[in-house]
């Protein structure tokens, strides 16, 4: 099975929907809100003035939210469709970000540059099956004393079957998952039909690879929310703060890395 077109179809048949949803709220956006969260916010500090490059952007919104705090952005990723859509919203609200289709394992062949800040967040790293070659690719990119910033969803979540009742799969990278659902997080209600292959990592397997891909971890914390509504059973506990509900905060719902490229 070639995961990688498995995947793309999935991301290209979901980018509409996601664009016109209500979740990601382009109107707001379009008008000036920025869709960066507080945990990611406080760990990037001040990004005017550095090139940041975004790895698995979606459409991109978070790309054009560093540009529009004075980065230059450049946004990757593998869905063809993402990155056209990211093209006409940033048009669209006048920013210069730039966007590259391709597969992360890949972007050397299409990309040439180092960048002070390599960013990613929430829901990337489970469509790659190897954190070895994710973390070079981090590393390739990075300046000397640049900064990777990493927000993930925590693999305790990913344990879980889709209703938080009992465990469902194994904390550690064992075997892809290969899966059917119907609807997508954006839109629950959406006829969707897709199939995915997506891979858990435990948190050894992804601060070792940043380890031994030329990376210092600076920082590395743990939070008992998501800023998403994007699982089921959650309570909404502040703004852009959820819980699931009958689990309160007795588990990581998400992480964050910080680490440097060594000088």
């Amino acid at each position: 099975m070639d995961y990688k077109e498995v995947n793309r179809k999935a991301w290209n048949d979901r980018t509409d929907v996601h664009v016109d949803s209500d979740f990601y709220d382009v109107e707001a956006f379009t008008k000036g809100e920025s869709s960066l969260n507080e945990i990611e916010l406080k760990l990037l500090g001040d990004v005017s003035g550095k090139s940041v490059l975004h790895l698995q952007c979606h459409f991109g919104m978070d790309t054009i939210s560093f540009n529009r705090m004075g980065a230059e952005s450049t946004g990757v990723d593998l869905s063809d469709k993402a990155i056209e859509r990211a093209r006409e919203l940033a048009e669209k609200v006048g920013s210069n970000s730039r966007f590259i289709q391709s597969d992360i394992y890949e972007l050397g062949d299409k990309l040439d540059e180092k960048f002070n800040i390599v960013y990613t967040s929430y829901g990337t790293i489970g469509w790659l099956p190897d954190m070895d070659k994710w973390a070079k690719i981090v590393s390739k990119f990075l300046k000397p004393g640049g900064q990777f910033v990493f927000v993930e969803f925590h693999p305790v979540v990913w344990m879980f079957d889709e209703q938080f009742d009992k465990i469902g799969y194994s904390y550690f990278n064992v075997e892809p998952i290969v899966e059917t659902t119907n609807g997508t997080y954006a839109d629950k209600e959406s006829d969707l039909e897709l199939k995915t292959v997506s891979w858990n990592h435990d948190l050894s397997e992804v601060m070792n690879s940043l380890l031994r891909n030329g990376l210092e971890i600076k920082q590395f914390n743990e939070y008992d929310y998501s800023p998403y509504n994007c699982f089921d059973k959650t309570i909404k506990i502040a703004e852009r703060k959820y819980r699931i509900e009958h689990l309160d905060n007795k588990i990581p719902m998400v992480y964050s890395i910080v680490a440097a490229k060594k000088k």
